[in-house]
């Protein structure tokens, strides 16, 4: 049996986006997220990327009754339709409380909130069966240096894992770094700070990184070295896969669309690492074209989908023994001609 088959696939529903656009008009109809977990099966995917407000709609108006209850509702659909939770996410870069941060927010009032708002993220993760929370630190910067003490900014997030591991004593805290936007100097930005919180944690084990592809891209890095790094230290807990034109705002375009050679060493790592192998998702966090037009819009998802099966392929056929000799011989040349060729599929 192809070991194609070991990989699963994950989106989020924000990836099937209503096309707005924050300079021009909306181009697509808001679609229903109940409407969009029914797409999952047939378009190839089974893991559902996760926010807390998307497991519970108006979370911050309800009792925490009521969001467990509807909770469990979203869990026994995913269970109908053969779908698995990958993570949920506490959401913490649109509440009036987190817009100078969450954990590193001056304001007491506000780490408590975001720390509040984390726990109860937990409690939804372990009610719809995901095994980890994602901390996107979206607002945890600053857009001056000077308005926060960055040291106490860094143990403040350390604090925070802290909580959340003595909290639950299995759930996984899966890091997710961007060096930019919305805030303009993040406080981890690469996998490099990441894994450094992760292993002054009270339990590293538990504290692994989500590497995207665009986000390494928007730190000047390559996102095959960023999970390679990981790998090293087992601490890719999952991946999202898309494309960057240049650092630029965070564009999420298909998979392999603007550097294919890039997508291709991606997939060579995950690969030659036996990622996958205990049942991670291959995650893509891929949005469509703000010009595109129809409901629900989906190919997007499809295509990236493809291209990465399509360059498994590639990665299977490359013939490892003769990479091994143009590196014993130090013929970097020809290896990248060879490269090439197997991509282009003359080699």
């Amino acid at each position: 049996m192809s070991k194609t088959t070991n990989y699963r696939f994950s989106f989020g529903p924000w990836n099937i986006s209503e096309g707005a656009d924050p300079f021009g008009p909306t181009t697509r109809e808001s679609f229903d997220h109940e409407a969009k977990y029914a797409l999952y099966r047939p378009l190839g995917f089974e893991g559902v990327q996760l926010h807390d407000d998307d497991v519970v709609p108006d979370l911050a108006n309800l009792t925490a009754a009521q969001t467990l209850a509807k909770a469990a509702a979203v869990r026994k659909a995913f269970d109908n339709q053969g779908l698995v939770a990958e993570f949920v996410a506490p959401r913490l870069w649109f509440a009036p409380q987190t817009a100078d941060g969450g954990y590193t927010s001056n304001s007491a009032a506000d780490r408590q909130y975001a720390i509040d708002r984390s726990l109860r993220a937990i409690d939804l993760a372990r009610i719809v069966g995901a095994k980890a929370i994602v901390l996107w630190l979206a607002r945890e910067g600053t857009y001056i240096r000077e308005a926060k003490n960055v040291v106490t900014a860094n143990q403040r997030l350390l604090e925070a894992v802290n909580r959340m591991l003595d909290y639950d004593k299995t759930i996984q805290i899966w890091i997710e770094p961007k060096p930019n936007e919305p805030t303009d100097l993040a406080f981890m930005p690469t996998a490099g700070h990441a894994a450094a919180l992760a292993y002054a944690s009270q339990d590293h084990r538990r504290v692994k990184l989500v590497i995207e592809s665009a986000h390494a891209i928007l730190a000047n890095l390559d996102p095959g070295d960023e999970m390679a790094f990981c790998l090293a230290h087992d601490k890719l807990g999952s991946i999202h896969l898309n494309d960057q034109n240049g650092l630029k705002y965070d564009q999420d375009k298909n998979f392999g669309s603007v550097n294919l050679r890039g997508a291709f060493t991606q997939v060579l790592v995950l690969e030659d690492n036996q990622y996958g192998s205990r049942g991670e998702f291959v995650g893509l966090d891929v949005k469509t074209m703000r010009t595109q037009q129809g409901v629900p819009v989906t190919e997007h998802l499809r295509n990236s989908r493809q291209v990465f099966l399509d360059l498994v392929a590639k990665a299977r056929t490359y013939d490892r023994r003769r990479v091994e000799e143009y590196r014993q011989a130090r013929d970097y040349e020809g290896l990248e001609l060879y490269t090439i060729q197997h991509l282009l599929g003359s080699r």
